[in-house]
């Protein structure tokens, strides 16, 4: 072999290594995305609980007072849930991480105050929180990701 294949091979076994490790980088840069936007529904997830009565987190029925003074906290709650399983369809969310706020929607929603809110949102408003609800139906135990296809709002799927 001589000096300019030599110098070609080269060439292009750099070229190989940069591609492979410009790939490396794009995929770690989007792990890291999916990491801090995972973190910041945490964040999201413990401002809303941190104004619900701890008594209410702890499984202990609430005043009714005390219940519609947390009302809304508790509709927020069950929003960013619907989110969250919306989110692991179209997977913004890593699987472990879905499996983790999955249990914690179902030791949630069965506490007694979550449960009342969760009973009254869904019969007052039947054609919101569709996610949840789907969820729920197959009693917390899969993921969205494989209910099929997810089709971006106001889309229709292709025949």
């Amino acid at each position: 072999m001589d000096w300019l294949g030599i110098i070609n091979f080269l060439a292009s076994a750099a070229t190989a290594i940069g591609v492979l490790m410009a790939w490396q980088q794009v995929k770690l840069a989007r792990r890291l995305a999916k990491t801090q936007f995972e973190d910041e529904l945490a964040k999201q997830f413990r401002d809303i609980i941190w104004h619900i009565p701890v008594e209410a987190l702890m499984g202990q029925q609430l005043s009714e007072e005390k219940y519609q003074s947390a009302r809304d906290d508790f509709f927020r709650y069950v929003d960013l849930s619907n989110e969250q399983v919306f989110l692991r369809r179209h997977n913004r969310v890593s699987e472990e991480t879905w499996w983790l706020w999955c249990e914690g929607m179902k030791a949630f929603l069965s506490r007694p105050a979550f449960r009342k809110a969760w009973e009254e949102f869904k019969a007052q408003a039947p054609d919101i929180f569709k996610e949840l609800r789907r969820l729920e139906e197959q009693n917390f135990a899969c993921d969205p990701r494989e209910w099929g296809p997810a089709v971006a709002a106001g889309r229709r799927p292709k025949k």
